[in-house]
């Protein structure tokens, strides 16, 4: 992105399911020119039919984006967000690099730790901005996204902790777009930060089957998401990174607080898909991170199997019912 193009950027959201849909609809209707990219054909088809509706417990908007299947007809733009699953991110990347001309930024805002790095691997590291979201997205049906924006920050950072003008720029395109952003000089730090959040519901709500509203409301689920992200705070603080926030129920209340009843966590939504999980690079990176630091994490240590379990199972089935078919 260059210092003229704010007014009017060339995004390309690369992995536009539920958030990356969010995040498109909201820029598209403050003027730019969005294309969505997804494996999704009946999603990619109703928003060609219809636009993109957006709705939440008040109201419901159409933003006009394009919406595509195939990568390779997309043009060169100024912005790649990426938002696809972790374990797709090399191809996706790999695939996208026509994207990206003499001045393209390739910003991930995608879950858990590590992205950033394969992305980097693939597009050079001087080209990357990393950022967290809490914004909320959930794919209701084809075109259709509930989403959560209010009160939702949205937090962007250099990988080396500069303060530039093109960080400047990305800040400035989001809040254009309604979006509450903070700029930080510590984006490992924050990946941490909205790491806590991923573990205080992610596989509790897998394993469960319960949207944010029900897991907010059962208190030995609570003291447990709870015991789950203190757990991974003492990771991080042996890892030597220099998160600001030191109360495990402060991540808790994040993850549901300000989304409707019903709003699922995006691995529940996996589940429900019969899908894999981002469980690798959320409860596991806290696993990992333990093994490193010398902290024991017993929680995240069940969790992480259990999900496991869970995907398999779902192969299990899925195979069960190839088969049947034969």
């Amino acid at each position: 992105m260059s210092a003229g193009t704010v007014d009017q950027v060339r995004v390309c959201v690369l992995g536009a399911g539920s958030l990356g849909s969010v995040i498109g609809g909201v820029l598209a209707r403050s003027g730019h020119a969005v294309t969505l990219v997804t494996r999704n054909e009946a999603h990619v088809d109703a928003i060609r039919e219809h636009g993109l509706r957006l709705v939440d417990d008040e109201r419901s908007v159409v933003c006009l984006v394009d919406a595509t299947t195939r990568i390779d007809t997309v043009d060169a733009v100024d912005l790649v967000v990426v938002l696809v699953k972790s374990f797709d991110t090399h191809d996706a990347v790999t695939s996208a690099q026509h994207l990206i001309g003499d001045a393209t930024l390739v910003l991930t805002l995608q879950n858990g730790v590590g992205c950033e790095e394969v992305i980097a691997d693939v597009v050079g590291g001087e080209r990357v901005i990393a950022g967290r979201t809490f914004v909320g997205g959930n794919l209701i049906e084809p075109g259709v996204v509930e989403y959560g924006v209010a009160g939702r920050r949205t937090v962007l950072g250099e990988l080396d902790g500069a303060v530039t003008e093109r960080l400047g720029q990305v800040a400035a395109l989001f809040e254009g777009a309604g979006l509450a952003v903070d700029v930080s000089t510590d984006i490992v730090a924050m990946m941490w930060e909205k790491l806590f959040v991923n573990v205080a519901t992610g596989a509790w709500s897998a394993l469960t089957g319960l949207p944010y509203g029900e897991l907010s409301v059962h208190g030995d689920i609570e003291e447990m998401a709870i015991a789950t992200v203190a757990e991974a705070m003492s990771v991080a603080r042996g890892l030597g990174i220099d998160v600001t926030t030191t109360d495990p129920s402060v991540p808790w209340r994040r993850a549901w607080e300000g989304l409707p009843h019903g709003f699922k966590a995006s691995m529940l939504q996996s589940i429900e898909k019969g899908s894999r999980t981002e469980v690798d690079v959320m409860h596991g990176a806290v696993c990992s991170g333990g093994r490193r630091a010398g902290v024991p994490t017993p929680i995240n240590d069940t969790l992480l199997a259990a999900v496991h379990g869970l995907e398999r199972r779902l192969d299990v089935d899925a195979e069960r019912d190839v088969g049947a078919e034969r």
